[in-house]
Parts: structure tokens; C-alpha cells; sequence
């Protein structure tokens, strides 16, 4: 919604292009729509083969806001599938559905008194919920440049006239209804990093919803800490011959240090929340404008390079930590008084490289990880939202948990091997004159001792932490966002 109210302010310019017949300027409009799959379908097609090419300039029948030669290509690049530099029909059809149901949404969120109507005042309210003050005249002059019959108001029809060949990949108003990974946090903290609007950034509400998301993991991981600890202990000791279940694990773990060992490493976990936020999200707002996209916000696939390299700069910065949290799960009773005294005892011992164990591993698993989850994620909420959107973008909290859940879980699976080794790395206490293991050595060796099957141990209590975790962490983020002032949806 923030950005297509933006588009309405661009009305003031002298170089928006004005409703009906005109030739001879940059902004030529002609024709009218033709119905197509009971909609208007505007007659766009560039040449008699059926395809329209980003290079040629062709006369537009709707309003283009901008300069007439910019316009086919945006309209080719939002609608080119096979990225063959063309749009043929099919390809143009599928833009035009997908953009009308963005369209209708938003129209239904400027329709505050849900009359199928849009007035001035409307207009002026939700710019005004976005913090810009314009005058009554101000929005009837936005109302003016759609209102095709003079009633001083605008219908769906003049609305969807107006914006329909106006690309727009995604929009924020969506967004705010499907807040990912601040939400859920499943204990792994690799997922991309939230988006936040204009506004949101401008009026510091994204530091809030920050803190709200760390506070949110820190109650998580707490509550699902046990089964943490048995999925380490599972995936370093856990073999052949000693085939440990999650009843025996709960069982040996209270029999070695009683019910206080169950949350062993869990500190330092949560400590980590906090560093590690806090450096992805600089990190990922930095190489967001690297990635050169002019959108307010990013397309998946820039959202899944910019959050990959993010989530490595972070992981990179605080890696010496995820080595203390593993063996600080490990340790026996005694073995260590604190996580100073264990940083301290492993730097005498093994050197300042024992802290960087498994970070290979690591790396190549952000990669699987934050590519599946969210690829999961967005294919769920683009069914959701082509199927059941109607009236607002407001999933609800159900399918919110749903898509959460089974997002981090095909994510943690894709790259769980990979997680495994890094554990066993992580823990491996040098021995004088022993040989380093490798990553490839030690995969080689957990094949050919465990079958595939070992590279998978523990996986049974990290995917049982998965929905417990999604849902503690937004009761939490949700609750925390209201004592923080954090506006509600």
C-alpha cells in the first residue's frame, strides 16, 4: 500500500500522464480496454507474432506515470518468465492477473468505509497513517487525475484502469501481514532477514521490531532448550552401536547433572541473538543496495542472495560463539565453570583455530538453508494469497504458523547434514599429534561407519523443537511489539 500511495503523489508532477486521447506528446494514450477472462485485458502486444519486446516503443492505452519509453520495459521485466528479453501472451496474461490481485488489495485498503468507493478523505487518511499530511485539495487533485465520471470518487474499475501497466513486484502493505523471520525462530537464526517499509524505517519502528523478534527467540530458545542440547549430544555421540533415543538421552542427560543440565549451552545461545541480529540486518541493508533494485522492496531471489551473504557476515562475525554454545552443551558436570572459563581452557588447549572448527560447513549451509526456507515460505503465502486473498492480506495467525513451520522445517532438512558435521567439528577436543579432520574426511567416514542414515542423527528432536519454537516466538514477538508501542496490523 506505501508504495502505490506513493505513486499517487507523483499525480503532482507535470510529467504524469493524464486520462484520454492525446497525440503527439511522450505520454500518448489511446485506445480502450478490450474484456478478457471477464476483466479488461488491455491490447498490449507489440507486434503480430503475439510478443512485445522491452526495445520498441509502442503507444499505451492506459495512464503511465513516467516516461512513455521506460514503460514497456518495466512491464517486460515484471511479466518475463524465461527471461528471454520478450513478453509473449501467455507470459502478459499471467502479469496481468497477478498485478490485478495486488491492485485489489490495496484497493480494499484505501476503502475504509467499505463502499467500494475511494473519497478524498480516505486518501487523506491512509497518507495520513503513513505519516504524510496532504490538504483536501492536495487529494482531490490525486482523485481528479483517476476520476473518469466527474463523481469526484473512485471505483475499482477506475482504480485498476489507472495502475494496471504500472509494475509493481511487491507491495509493502502485503508485507506487513507475512513478517518471517523475526517471527520464527526455530533456535538456527539463518533465515533472511526481514523486509521493513519506508515508514517503518523512517519512524525507527524496525529497531522495535527487532528487539521484539530477539526478545521473542530468547523466550524460544529457552522453552525449547532440552531438545537443543539432545539433538547436539545425539548428533556427536549418537551411532551404530550406541543408538541413543530421545527417552534415553532425556533420561542420561537428568541422571549425569539432573534436570538443571537440560538447558547446558542455552545461554550462550541466547546471548548470541542480540550480536548476530544486529550485524545481519546492517549487513543485509548494506549489500541491499549493492543488489542495485530500485524496488522499495526486494525480488526473492535478490532477498536470497542480499540475506545469504548477510547471514555469513553475521555468522562470521560471532562464529567463536556457536563453538562455545556446542561444547557448552557437551560438557560434563564440573568440566567448566562458565563460559568464560570454557573459552579460556579451549584457547590453552587447542589454540585460537579451535574456534572456527565446522566453519566451512557452516557457511555452506546458510546457503540451503535460507534458500529453501524461503523459498518454501514465499510459494506458500503466494498460494495463499492468489486463493483465499479477497478482501485484505491478512493471512491470520493459523496459516501464518502453518507456512512458518513447514518453511523451517524443508530449510533445516535441506542443510542438516551439513549441520551435523559442523557439530561433530565443533566438538572435536584437539590431541596432540592426532590429524585434523576435514569436512570431506569426516563425511567420507560417517558414510561409510553410519550409512547415510548417520548424517541425519538427531533430526528426530530438532524437527519436534521446530513448532513449539514458531509458536512461542510470535506469542512472544506479538505480545512484546504491544508493550514496545510497535503499531498493531
Amino acid at each position: 500500500m506505501l508504495q502505490m500511495l506513493w505513486h499517487f503523489l507523483s499525480s503532482f508532477f507535470p510529467r504524469a500522464g493524464c486520462q484520454g486521447s492525446r497525440k503527439g506528446s511522450d505520454n500518448e494514450v489511446t485506445g480502450t480496454p478490450s474484456p478478457a477472462g471477464g476483466d479488461q485485458m488491455p491490447s498490449f502486444l507489440g507486434k503480430q507474432n503475439g510478443r512485445a519486446e522491452d526495445t520498441e516503443r509502442r503507444p499505451t492505452i492506459l495512464l503511465v506515470v513516467g516516461p512513455a519509453e521506460q514503460f514497456p520495459k518495466k512491464i517486460v521485466q515484471a511479466g518475463d518468465k524465461d527471461l528471454d528479453g520478450q513478453l509473449d501472451f501467455e507470459e502478459f496474461v499471467h502479469y496481468l492477473q497477478d498485478h490485478e490481485k495486488k491492485l485489489r488489495l490495496v484497493f480494499k485498503s484505501l476503502d475504509k468505509k467499505n463502499d467500494g468507493r475511494i473519497d478524498a478523505q480516505e486518501i487523506m487518511q491512509s497518507l495520513r497513517d503513513l505519516g504524510v499530511k496532504i490538504s483536501e485539495q492536495q487529494a482531490e487533485k490525486i482523485l481528479k487525475s483517476m476520476d473518469k465520471n466527474g463523481t469526484m470518487t473512485i471505483d475499482w474499475n477506475e482504480w485498476r484502469d489507472y495502475h494496471l501497466l504500472h509494475p509493481v513486484e511487491n507491495i509493502p502493505e502485503i508485507i506487513l501481514y507475512w513478517k518471517h523471520s523475526t517471527i520464527f525462530d526455530v533456535g538456527e537464526n539463518l533465515t533472511v532477514p526481514d523486509e521493513f517499509t519506508m515508514e517503518e524505517r523512517q519512524t525507527g519502528m524496525w529497531w522495535r521490531h527487532l528487539v521484539a523478534g530477539g526478545g521473542a527467540g530468547a523466550v524460544s530458545r529457552t522453552c525449547t532448550a532440552p531438545l537443543d542440547r539432545l539433538k547436539v549430544l545425539m548428533q556427536v555421540h549418537a551411532s551404530r552401536s550406541n543408538n541413543m533415543c530421545i527417552v534415553g538421552g532425556f533420561t542420561q542427560m537428568i541422571r549425569e547433572g539432573g534436570a538443571k543440565s537440560l538447558w547446558r549451552g542455552n545461554g550462550i545461545n541466547v546471548l548470541k541473538i542480540a550480536p548476530e541480529s544486529a550485524i545481519k540486518f546492517m549487513a543485509y541493508e548494506q549489500i541491499k543496495r549493492l543488489v542495485g533494485s530500485d524496488q522499495e522492496t526486494l525480488r526473492i531471489h535478490e532477498r536470497l542472495v542480499a540475506g545469504s551473504l548477510a547471514g555469513a557476515i553475521a555468522q562470521s562475525s560471532i562464529y567463536p560463539m556457536e563453538v562455545l554454545k556446542t561444547r557448552m552443551a557437551l560438557r560434563k558436570t564440573g568440566q567448566y565453570s562458565g563460559m568464560l572459563d570454557c573459552a579460556r581452557k579451549i584457547l590453552a588447549r587447542e589454540g585460537m583455530s579451535a574456534f572456527y572448527k565446522g566453519y566451512v560447513p557452516n557457511m555452506l549451509g546458510i546457503i540451503p538453508y535460507a534458500g529453501i526456507d524461503l523459498a518454501v515460505y514465499e510459494t506458500l503465502k503466494n498460494a495463499w494469497l492468489q486463493r483465499y486473498a479477497v478482501n485484505s492480506a491478512d493471512p491470520g495467525v493459523f496459516v501464518l504458523l502453518a507456512c512458518g513451520t513447514m518453511s523451517s522445517t524443508c530449510g533445516q532438512l535441506a542443510s542438516y547434514p551439513l549441520a551435523l558435521v559442523r557439530t561433530r567439528m565443533q566438538a572435536q577436543a584437539s590431541i596432540e599429534g592426532a590429524p585434523e579432520v576435514t569436512m570431506s574426511s569426516l563425511f567420507k567416514q560417517i558414510l561409510r561407519t553410519e550409512g547415510a542414515f548417520g548424517l541425519y542423527r538427531g533430526l528426530a528432536p530438532n524437527f519436534m523443537k521446530v513448532i513449539p519454537a514458531v509458536s512461542i516466538s510470535y506469542v512472544v514477538y506479538e505480545n512484546l511489539k504491544i508493550t514496545l508501542g510497535v503499531q498493531s496490523r
